[in-house]
């Protein structure tokens, strides 16, 4: 299932590639060797050029002009199993203040054994059963 893919980026990653910010080489050297997202990540990449003006539409076109969306980035949805490690995430991440979709990328790290890759420093005083790499 997690065949072509050798880590789980979070928003904040793929963001960073997308905008070309500090840590974009990292990523793009993650995308090479296939990167696994979940839908609830994806839709934050989303919602974050919705917000800049951006239609959701324009967003996944150019995603997949890019080669990214469904090549070198592939994107898990959120099924039962991935909903109770997110639950169960909750306790061990509250204090540091993770999100909803910060969870989700750490629950797919912990599903499927990849690390994750995260723009995130707030992660850092996470202990979890997840490998944490970040891209600055």
């Amino acid at each position: 299932m997690w065949q072509g893919c050798n880590v789980v980026a979070d928003a904040s990653a793929l963001l960073a590639f997308l905008h070309d910010e500090a840590g974009a080489d990292a990523v793009g050297t993650a995308l090479e060797a296939g990167v696994a997202i979940s839908a609830v990540n994806l839709a934050e990449v989303l919602s974050k050029f919705v917000d800049h003006g951006t239609p959701v539409d324009t967003s996944l076109s150019v995603l997949r002009r890019s080669g990214l969306l469904g090549t070198s980035l592939k994107v898990f949805a959120v099924d039962e199993h991935m909903a109770i490690e997110i639950a169960r995430l909750r306790k061990s991440t509250r204090k540091a203040g993770l999100s909803l979709g910060d969870r989700a990328c750490l629950a797919l790290g912990v599903v499927s054994g990849l690390p994750v890759l995260t723009a995130d420093r707030a992660w850092k005083v996470v202990g979890n059963n997840v490998e944490l790499s970040f891209i600055r």
